[in-house]
């Protein structure tokens, strides 16, 4: 049995969920998915520039966690802008 989540702080409400080519039907996408936590991640380390110990306190996790977590999202984010995909925000459950 997997060991449960636990909950990572999230001070990050996206109003837009969706980014997209221009020019391309949504209908005709590939979509990947960034969950709030990853966004989470990102805003703290790119946009608020901090350091990855200090944004791991803030989300309420290990650096080695939020490590994965920021590559997840790098990777994803990359995939959709070389690969031309929808990036869809996923709402908190």
């Amino acid at each position: 049995m997997p060991r449960p989540r636990l909950c990572r702080r999230i001070r990050f409400n996206p109003h837009v969920t969706y980014f997209k080519p221009r020019g391309v039907p949504l209908r005709h996408l590939e979509i990947v998915d960034l969950s709030l936590e990853e966004l989470e991640a990102l805003r703290l380390k790119n946009i608020l520039n901090l350091e990855q110990t200090e944004a791991a306190e803030k989300m309420n996790t290990s650096q080695s966690t939020f490590q994965r977590i920021l590559a997840s999202v790098h990777k994803k984010i990359a995939d959709a802008l070389i690969n031309g995909k929808a990036i869809r925000v996923l709402e908190k459950k």
